[in-house]
């Protein structure tokens, strides 16, 4: 098969006194979203969208939510985990369209920067990349924010095509060392080395 489909969900509540970080982007607001690590709902159902397309588990398998690695771990890393496994699974992304559920913050008019933002970490362009948001009427749930993702994977049957990760993350050493780690840990073998040309991770930054 050439083309694979994947599907990620994810929530979380509302918390005051914590940041509020979506899709990658920094959003005032009076509360931000409960999580062990950052709270970025559609970034964690974008990981798992990538994970099952590939058949590669989910985002907790790599990331329990217990293991104090991941307190206030920026979700760029889980994302980039994701674009690890389908990269040595020979897919790319081909398009990726996601909605959120939400009562607020409005999304309507910070969309256009949160797809920017996106497709600058799945290295897409804005134009591959779906921001939608509705409000959960009659949900009862007006204190959480959900988030779908749908993501489109074509086969690469030319090997040099496939792009390095050095191409999509930033602070790439850090994270090759902690790609390497967890792929090992989940599937008992180790991960194929990818070269990697950005400057390390501050560790500071995300612990």
């Amino acid at each position: 098969m050439n083309i694979r489909i994947g599907y990620g969900w994810d929530s979380h509540a509302f918390k005051p006194g914590v940041p509020l970080k979506i899709g990658g982007l920094a959003i005032e607001h009076p509360e931000g979203l409960a999580g062990h690590s950052d709270g970025d709902v559609l970034l964690h159902a974008i990981t798992d969208a990538l994970l099952g397309a590939v058949s590669a588990g989910d985002i907790g398998s790599f990331f329990p939510p217990g293991d104090p690695r991941w307190k206030n771990a920026d979700s760029a890393i889980f994302l980039n985990v994701a674009l690890e496994e389908i990269q040595n699974a020979g897919y790319r992304i081909v398009n990726i369209d996601t909605t959120l559920v939400l009562a607020s913050p409005k999304i309507g008019p910070i969309a256009s920067d949160m797809r920017d933002r996106v497709a600058d970490l799945l290295n897409l362009k804005p134009s591959d990349v779906g921001i939608k948001a509705k409000t959960p009427e009659g949900l009862n749930a007006d204190h959480v924010a959900q988030a779908h993702a749908v993501v489109l994977l074509e086969k690469v049957e030319d090997p040099s095509e496939l792009r390095s990760m050095a191409d999509v993350v930033e602070n790439q050493k850090q994270l090759e060392d902690v790609v390497k780690n967890l792929v090992s840990q989940v599937h008992g073998v180790e991960s194929r080395r990818i070269p990697l040309h950005r400057p390390p991770f501050d560790t500071e930054d995300i612990t």
